[in-house]
């Protein structure tokens, strides 16, 4: 199974987020993320995709022929990239197989999720499911401007919350499928995606400054792992 990382520079919301230091960690997210992608048992081949020179600093100093740093241009790596555009380019990364798509932005997910997913995304391949992404099951009172999206308060004005249909939220910790569906509908999920729940720490996303501080605090009082055990 071949991991593709992308980690561009340049980093908006949360500044330097790639590599800087959190709960001990003098690397970062980075330095979790590598160290959880190298203690699967499952993952063959970690391509590393950056335009940042702090980051393949870093990369370079981790010893395992496991880790390929690839050099993204500029062009591809900027925050007025597309992740259609991303998803093109990573296509063209690997010449065959299936392809994990993943982030240093789910610090919780360890060694043994990435393993679950992958032998989850392999048996699921076969009922006919064609890729895997992970999401958040969302069981709450949830409205848009219309009014509630998963209840009918003509029905029960307040159900219980068990009761309610759940919807999906999409963290991106893991995007799974096959090299045809990167190559043939320039995307990283198929028609018949399987949706892997993870539980809230585990699928926890960082993508704001106040999700970094909470990461952190989170990290340093030991709530969830890291997670480079198997």
């Amino acid at each position: 199974m071949t991991c593709f990382l992308p980690c561009r520079k340049g980093s908006e919301r949360v500044p330097k987020k790639n590599i800087r230091p959190i709960a001990g960690y003098q690397y970062g997210l980075l330095e979790i993320k590598l160290n959880q992608l190298l203690s699967s048992q499952r993952i063959d081949h970690i391509i590393l995709s950056t335009n940042d020179p702090d980051v393949i600093a870093y990369a370079r100093s981790v010893d395992s022929p496991r880790l390929e740093i690839r050099t993204r241009a500029d062009e591809l790596a900027s925050s007025s990239t597309s992740t259609d555009q991303l998803i093109e380019y990573a296509g063209t990364q690997v010449e065959q197989g299936d392809l994990l798509w993943t982030h240093v932005t789910s610090p919780f997910l360890t060694a043994r999720h990435y393993d679950d997913m992958i032998e989850a995304y392999l048996a699921k391949r076969e009922e006919g499911y064609d890729s895997l992404m992970s999401v958040n099951e969302l069981r709450g009172f949830l409205w848009n401007d219309a009014g509630p999206i998963n209840y009918d308060r003509n029905v029960e004005k307040w159900p219980r919350t068990q009761t309610l249909e759940p919807l999906y939220e999409i963290n991106s910790a893991v995007f799974l499928a096959p090299l045809e569906v990167y190559r043939t509908r320039n995307d990283r999920i198929g028609d018949a995606p399987f949706k892997y729940v993870l539980d809230k720490i585990q699928g926890f996303d960082i993508d704001w400054e106040d999700d970094f501080l909470m990461a952190a605090a989170m990290l340093t009082a030991g709530i969830g792992k890291t997670g480079f055990e198997t």
